[in-house]
């Protein structure tokens, strides 16, 4: 049961919705679009249609989870496969690396979004507007439509409205694409998505907690949540030799314990 405050907001999403002749969300997968995609699907009905972006940098537990949620709330759902690799401008892994890779996700959206009249929209919420997302650039002159944030909505409020709809991904943790893991200006390949990949499942299977593998080619940096550290050494000797058979030659742990963002330009500023 959501009351007062909250259920104004959530009433004010269906306001903004209902504005649209239809709408087409980006549905990643994560609790924001997942619940997007719920509101959108019981305000707009069949005038609402979910598109995942499906390419090297993503992984295949999103585009499952994305599938999921598409079947669960009965929302016609797109996949599209993106190429972003074969664009320089990206695998260059420039400061604005987000707003290009989020020109070419919306890309194809926007064709689906023109040929049925309906408006494209995206999940950002209240919380987002502190952080470093150059991709928010792209959305403002693509003239996508950013609900939660125009409705002032929290990462908590989001959680908290997840789980009243009763999407199974409610508690999920936050995620972001295997190419944040690479430090800017180091050049992006299928290698070492696809490294950083395999060494954060491996971590997982260990019962390891949200865990990232930042990549400093030649070295691997584990990042995780500080309860999860003694676990993570006694296990030190096994993760060594996996991570150096898929391609790494050293393996540190961040005392600092997991973060998001901490290869944006300000995490990394003297503090």
């Amino acid at each position: 049961m959501i009351t007062g405050a909250l259920r104004r907001k959530l009433d004010c999403v269906k306001e903004i919705l209902g504005r649209y002749p239809g709408v087409v969300i980006a549905l990643s997968g994560g609790v924001d679009s997942s619940l997007l995609s719920a509101i959108s699907r019981q305000t707009l009905g069949k005038r609402a249609i979910a598109v995942t972006a499906c390419s090297a940098i993503q992984s295949r537990e999103e585009l499952k989870r994305a599938a999921m949620i598409a079947s669960r709330t009965r929302i016609k759902h797109i996949i599209v496969k993106t190429r972003v690799l074969t664009n320089p401008s990206f695998t260059a892994n420039p400061l604005n690396r987000c707003y290009v890779c989020k020109k070419m996700l919306m890309h194809p959206m926007l064709k689906i979004a023109r040929e049925s009249g309906y408006q494209i929209i995206e999940a950002s919420n209240l919380d987002d507007l502190s952080d470093y997302r150059p991709g928010r650039r792209a959305v403002k002159e693509m003239k996508i439509a950013s609900p939660f944030v125009e409705a002032k909505l929290t990462k908590n409020e989001i959680r908290r409205l997840a789980r009243y709809y009763r999407l199974p991904n409610w508690n999920q943790p936050s995620n972001a694409c295997y190419a944040s893991r690479i430090p800017y200006n180091q050049k992006i390949s299928l290698k070492k998505l696809k490294r950083i990949a395999a060494a954060e499942d491996y971590l997982r299977a260990l019962g390891l907690g949200q865990v990232r593998v930042r990549d400093h080619d030649p070295t691997a940096r584990i990042e995780l949540n500080d309860e999860f550290m003694p676990a993570l050494m006694a296990k030190r000797r096994s993760i060594t030799t996996f991570f150096k058979k898929i391609g790494y030659q050293y393996v540190t742990l961040d005392l600092e314990e997991y973060r998001t963002g901490s290869l944006n330009p300000e995490k990394n500023r003297t503090r």
